[in-house]
């Protein structure tokens, strides 16, 4: 007896229900995310401007912040306006090919920034407990190959993401409980078998969360054994401080990773998603560059430099 044939429509667009679907609420929302936005780009902005401005600070450090400082601004770039066009327009719909256009961005520059972390890790590792190597050992070269690479590797895992979504079938609904396109609520959504595409999520979270975090964790074992060995005071205070401005986004991206998925299990699924990604897409974004300039005298003072340039050639 032949089968009956599936009905296998797929969904041409889905619904983003946002943060949150009262009118009053999403007024503030927009407001909020407005002034996070524009902090963000300013912030990244400024940090990049000021290190290609600044010779003194054409260093591996440096240079590995200013990558980071692109990413979190395209990261945030990618959902935020997106969210904001959505509230004021009050049209939540998005397509499915800028669906996971969106995704793919998403997953690209995610990877990057937990990535960008751990070699910033490692190179604070270098200085500290090879401080007469620095210099051979994180070479232009090396710098290069590291920051290639890694644009070379998040483009690779987050294409390989988006070609096992678009053999999925969506036959049901085309509600999406976020305020973009995730990968998890997306999958919900699906009418086939998603088991491929879930065990690609696992491989991928060990490569780009568990290992660069335990990374992190062991250069940061040498180096607090490396700081413990100096003699004085003063040399103690000093390397603890080249690190503790990496040592605050460490601790903000992953405190907050760590804090959304071990939360109660009465808190729905959806929220910790969409906690998660506040934190991810807005807030950590925002708060790095305040981190880094605070924290930090040469970044400070070129800083300073570049707005006084500015104010100087303008008036």
């Amino acid at each position: 007896m032949p089968m009956e044939p599936r009905n296998q429509t797929s969904t041409h667009e889905f619904i983003l229900l946002g943060l949150s679907e009262d009118p009053e609420q999403e007024t503030v929302l927009f407001a909020l995310f407005l002034c996070m936005y524009v902090v963000t780009v300013v912030g990244n902005l400024l940090i990049i401007l000021a290190i290609s401005s600044d010779f003194h600070l054409h260093t591996p450090m440096y240079f590995f912040l200013a990558n980071l400082s692109l990413v979190d601004f395209c990261l945030a770039t990618n959902t935020v306006p997106k969210m904001l066009v959505n509230i004021q327009i009050n049209n939540k719909s998005i397509s499915y090919p800028c669906c996971l256009t969106q995704m793919y961005f998403f997953h690209f520059f995610g990877i990057m920034d937990s990535v960008l972390i751990a070699v910033m890790a490692y190179d604070r590792y270098v200085a500290i407990c090879h401080p007469l190597h620095y210099t051979t050992i994180m070479s232009p070269r090396l710098c290069g190959l590291l920051a290639g690479g890694l644009w070379v590797f998040s483009c690779f895992v987050s294409l390989t993401h988006i070609l096992l979504m678009a053999r999925l079938v969506f036959c049901g609904g085309n509600e999406l409980p976020h305020y973009f396109c995730d990968l998890t609520p997306l999958l919900k959504l699906s009418c086939t078998d998603t088991s491929v595409n879930k065990i690609f999520v696992l491989i991928v979270a060990g490569m780009v969360i568990a290992t660069p975090f335990i990374c992190i964790l062991a250069s940061y074992a040498r180096i607090i054994m490396a700081i413990i060995k100096v003699p004085s005071a003063g040399g103690r205070k000093k390397a603890f401080s080249t690190c503790s401005s990496h040592l605050s986004v460490v601790s903000l991206f992953y405190g907050t990773t760590i804090g959304v998925y071990l939360c109660p299990s009465s808190v729905s699924t959806a929220l910790k998603e969409k906690a998660s990604a506040v934190m991810y897409t807005a807030v950590t974004p925002m708060l790095n560059p305040f981190i880094y300039s605070l924290r930090n005298k040469d970044l400070k003072g070129a800083l300073r430099k570049l707005v006084n340039r500015k104010i100087t050639s303008s008036s």
